[in-house]
């Protein structure tokens, strides 16, 4: 483990198992089988990935979720502590079963089925909002698959703020595509915004990237936006920046987005310029892909300057 770098680190949020194939010459259709080159039982969720790695960065991170009392919390628990986390604030819940996501990775894309089980159930009334104490970063994700969480993002955000921490927010998809207006409630006391392309031109309805990050920088002091192989860009306040990707050869791209923001938040909490963070996030982004599932590929920090240095 790298030695602390930075600011401790509180991840609120869903968690789960990730069920991964890998190297299909196509994505599974109705009544036929697929083979796949290779197979993974990983640590899933946004938050999860985040979380090992920004840990793995060398901060500490508390993390605070909801499991069943299966084999795949058990398996979530140990993989969140192998990465450096503490999941002392994690809840075991009899009456739900844990979160699952099955990965299909093929050439060209990838499929996602997942079953939410405690990651719905998830609710704020089982938060104790005096663990905010001791940290000074806050960092939340998956807004539209935690259903039972979702109406207090805005309340913990604002919290958070109130207790002075910084925050971070990547809400990821919208899987109705209709992106509610009660996101702005959380937006009012975020301070990070990460969204990738796609995610950002449907929820500013803008034709471009740049209108839509334009759009993005007006509702909060710094936007990321994530553009895949193309790398990022990001504005804070008339600053506007964009960092090139880097070519590798990817197995997975399972958390990559996650990873992107691990490496970015980690930069931006010791104060680097918003190039540097766009640089190291596409960097852990990438080598996050080296293996199948979200966590396994991903760099500590001396991992990620030998890979930087060589890029030079």
């Amino acid at each position: 483990m790298s030695r602390l770098l930075g600011p401790p680190i509180l991840v609120i949020g869903e968690l789960n198992v990730d069920i991964v194939a890998t190297g299909l010459q196509g994505l599974p259709q109705q009544g036929s089988e697929t083979i796949a080159a290779d197979f993974a039982l990983t640590l899933g969720s946004a938050s999860g990935i985040f979380a090992a790695g920004i840990s793995k960065l060398g901060h500490q991170v508390t993390f605070v979720s909801q499991v069943g009392t299966d084999q795949f919390g058990d398996f979530c628990i140990s993989e969140i502590q192998a990465a450096g986390v503490s999941g002392d604030q994690i809840q075991r819940n009899a009456r739900v079963k844990t979160g699952a996501t099955m990965a299909f990775s093929g050439v060209r894309d990838r499929a996602l089925v997942t079953y939410l089980g405690a990651i719905e159930d998830f609710s704020y009334q089982q938060l104790n909002m005096s663990i905010l104490k001791g940290h000074r970063h806050l960092h939340m994700t998956s807004y539209f698959l935690q259903k039972g969480l979702r109406p207090s993002f805005a309340k913990i955000y604002r919290q958070a703020k109130e207790a002075g921490l910084t925050t971070s927010f990547d809400p990821n998809s919208d899987p109705t595509g209709s992106w509610s207006k009660t996101i702005l409630g959380v937006l009012r006391h975020t301070d990070i915004l990460f969204m990738n392309k796609r995610e950002a031109l449907q929820m500013t309805r803008a034709g471009s990237v740049q209108k839509a990050l334009k759009i993005l920088g007006d509702l909060v002091p710094c936007a990321v936006m994530k553009l895949g192989s193309r790398g990022a860009t990001a504005i804070r306040g008339t600053e506007v920046a964009r960092a090139p990707g880097f070519n590798i050869k990817a197995v997975d791209t399972t958390g990559a987005g996650d990873s992107f923001d691990a490496g970015f938040m980690s930069s931006y909490l010791r104060g680097a310029p918003l190039m540097e963070c766009l640089r190291l996030g596409n960097a852990c982004g990438a080598l996050s892909t080296r293996e199948p599932g979200g966590t396994a590929g991903q760099p500590d920090m001396r991992q990620l300057r030998r890979f930087l240095r060589s890029q030079k």
